[in-house]
């Protein structure tokens, strides 16, 4: 703190100044502080000595039941009680998100025992929010605002859009801790939707919050950071992150989530984050360093079938969230590009966008809207029809099982090909009617797991030899736990009182995260001394990459396809191969340093964000040898060699056999292909090497790489790209 206050004195020039421009000094995790500065001021403290680096704040994006036994995770009861290890039991998750509903069900205290001596968290009072908030699961909660408000004025409670305090205003903060590790609660549903038991995967793990994103717009990296620094001093054992900033991506000695993680990572704290809602496109998986996890999302096997009776007496099946009333009698039909407003394009109105249809032709009738290249949302084209009190919208649209259709309004999804007969009907008939049935739940006739189209993909852009994402998780209409103060913000509609409820369906790769917190919990609770890396690895390679049917996982895009790494990491989560993963692939933070160091980092950068001073090359070698639970050679050329250590956390007395599936053109080795470990041989080194059979290529090949005992199958994505004479060809 006294160094923050000398740097900041040496461009205030007084005391009284330099104090009212700080916002944060950082001391439990990293050294530094945040401050409000003009440019100008930032290029003064720049150079003053002892200050390395000077990094803007930037604001961040949130990433917005059935999962958890789709997942097969069933907390272990014994004698009536969780048992340890197989709940959670003795772990802290600390979410960093929106904040929370402590009233919520989800985060009753029945049977949680006291808190653990080692935790120092507080319960930061505020607006609705005081000491009696917290209980013997919510055992801390913290809010950060100083960053947020210096980059956007004062934020006011009095308009009821927000809480100055821990509460949550906006549901995704709520939704997310529910879902990672919240208590049982009976007859849960969404407006009588997936209705049953809802619970957390970790049940019996506490919870700490941290509210750095609000509801009025993102979260500043400032706060992020300073909910880091809390939490590493608090104590938590894992840490969940449902936020991100969109690609192009900060180097990892400038962005907030990567060094505040990096320091909880060193201290032996997992860290979870969401891959990104920009999917299904390339490169556009974020949150990529190699310390933490990267979840994708998936779907499960569990949707809301609607039926669309045509005048005909024919039907039409979509998907829908809507349960109200006003649609069990048949209503006109009109397709929006023949009612286009005037001055409007056929285009604009085909898809529904704001202000193109006509309002006398849209009254009172239900109108057919397609998916365009400029209007792709469900939401949009119901709020349009909505304003001219039209009936009820039917949106077409590409292939997806997530359902975008707005609760509230009567809005059924299709796909084009179903969009398509309605349109031959309409053309067929004189005076073109349909009418909704309710939505209804059905489980088990969905193909699941598939990776959703919103997910995002990879390679990183930022470190293209790191695989991300690293793992997938149910991700998609998941129901949890909700703020009933974010009800009064959605689209209301006549049809549907808003009445204010306590769970909601909702997507994401922000709803996969707390999957893979909750699975982690569980992973800490039986392997307490295992690293961030060592579960990460538990996760990756034992990872399925099939559906529940044994066929290959179908990633969906333009067109649907095989998932490969780039959607899905290692693959689908496996929670129960993963407590018993027979090997892992292990890594100190120190070569999480080197890390740095051969992505070419400055290194006064590198020791101003890890804080230690570790002897490393600039190799490029260090790179693709990182020991990480997958292999992935952006630039191969003709012949490259990687070395890997393995863990044996199985039977003492094991032998393993390689076995390899090697990507297409590539020709691959392995160096030895037998492990063999004992009492004394707990490690094992081995190397694989790689060799083009192709005289030209440019685009990415899949492999896998086991290890099997007879017992365990432990296997690790391999991914290569060829590079001829330097250049490297891509596809076009």
């Amino acid at each position: 703190m006294e160094n923050s206050k000398t740097a900041m004195i040496s461009i205030e020039h007084s005391k009284e100044s330099a104090k009212e421009s700080i916002l944060y000094s950082y001391k439990h995790g990293f050294s530094g502080f945040a401050a409000v500065l003009s440019q100008s001021q930032a290029k003064l403290i720049a150079d003053v000595p002892g200050v390395v680096h000077v990094v803007p704040n930037r604001i961040l994006n949130l990433h917005t039941t059935r999962s958890w036994d789709f997942l097969q995770v069933k907390p272990q009861i014994v004698d009536g009680i969780l048992s340890e290890g197989h709940s959670g039991l003795g772990t802290i998750i600390g979410v960093m998100d929106t904040g929370i509903w402590p009233e919520s069900e989800s985060f009753k205290d029945d049977g949680m025992g006291k808190f653990p001596s080692r935790w120092k968290g507080i319960c930061q009072e505020g607006n609705r929010f005081n000491r009696s908030h917290c209980n013997r699961k919510i055992i801390g909660a913290r809010w950060y605002i100083k960053g947020y408000e210096a980059e956007f004025g004062k934020l006011s409670p009095s308009d009821g859009v927000e809480f100055l305090s821990p509460r949550d205003a906006v549901g995704h903060g709520t939704h997310t801790s529910s879902t990672a590790s919240g208590a049982e609660v009976k007859n849960a549903n969404f407006r009588g939707l997936a209705q049953g038991i809802a619970r957390g995967g970790a049940p019996s793990s506490w919870l700490a919050i941290y509210k750095v994103c609000w509801a009025t717009g993102g979260c500043s990296s400032a706060d992020l950071l300073a909910a880091f620094d809390d939490a590493i001093f608090d104590g938590v054992d894992i840490i969940s992150a449902s936020l991100g900033s969109p690609p192009p991506l900060s180097t990892y000695v400038d962005d907030a989530l990567a060094i505040g993680s990096f320091h909880a990572v060193a201290r032996g704290i997992s860290v979870v984050c969401s891959a990104g809602n920009t999917g299904p496109y390339p490169q556009t998986v974020i949150n990529t360093a190699p310390w933490v996890m990267t979840v994708a999302a998936s779907t499960i096997d569990r949707d809301f079938p609607a039926v669309i009776t045509l005048g005909n007496n024919q039907t039409v099946v979509g998907q829908s969230f809507y349960t109200g009333r006003g649609l069990n009698k048949f209503h006109p039909i009109v397709y929006g590009a023949n009612i286009a407003a005037t001055n409007i394009d056929g285009t604009s109105a085909g898809s529904c966008d704001l202000e193109t249809l006509n309002a006398t032709l849209a009254r009172g009738k239900v109108i057919l809207c397609f998916q365009s290249r400029w209007q792709r949302s469900a939401a949009i084209a119901s709020k349009s029809v909505l304003e001219l009190k039209g009936a009820g919208v039917i949106f077409a649209q590409f292939p997806t099982k997530d359902v975008s259709c707005p609760w509230s309004f009567p809005c059924v999804q299709v796909d084009f090909e179903a969009g398509t007969s309605l349109l031959t009907y309409m053309a067929a008939s004189r005076k073109p009617v349909v009418k909704f049935s309710f939505s209804k739940t059905v489980i088990g006739q969905q193909l699941a797991p598939e990776i959703a189209y919103f997910s995002s993909r990879g390679p990183s852009s930022l470190s293209p030899s790191v695989l991300k994402p690293d793992i997938a998780a149910p991700g998609v209409d998941i129901l949890a736990s909700w703020s009933p103060a974010s009800s009064s913000k959605l689209l209301n509609s006549p049809q549907t009182k808003a009445s204010p409820f306590n769970f909601k369906l909702d997507s994401g790769t922000s709803m996969a995260c707390p999957h893979i917190s909750g699975i982690v919990a569980l992973l800490k609770g039986i392997h307490p001394k295992w690293s961030p890396a060592a579960i990460k690895s538990a996760l990756v390679t034992t990872a399925s990459m099939k559906d529940e049917y044994g066929q290959n996982t179908v990633a969906e895009g333009a067109p649907h396809k095989q998932a490969d790494p780039f959607d899905y990491g290692g693959g689908n989560v496996d929670p129960n191969k993963a407590l018993d993963p027979g090997l892992i692939y292990d890594i100190k933070p120190s070569d999480y340093v080197c890390f740095l160091y051969a992505m070419g980092y400055n290194s006064t950068a590198i020791r101003l964000m890890t804080r230690v001073h570790t002897p490393c090359h600039k190799s490029a070698k260090f790179l693709r040898n990182l020991n990480l639970p997958s292999i992935t050679l952006p630039e191969l050329k003709q012949r490259m060699t990687v070395s890997r250590t393995v863990t044996n956390v199985g039977p003492v007395n094991s032998i393993y056999v390689a076995r390899i599936q090697a990507p297409a053109g590539i020709e691959v080795s392995v160096e030895p292909w037998i492990l063999t470990f004992n009492s004394t041989t707990k490690k094992l080194k081995f190397k694989v090497t790689f060799c083009s059979q192709l005289k030209v290529q440019g685009r990415y090949s899949f492999g896998n790489l086991y290890w099997e005992d007879g017992i365990h199958v432990v296997r690790i994505p391999v991914v290569v790209r060829i590079v001829i004479n330097n250049h490297l060809y891509s596809e076009t």
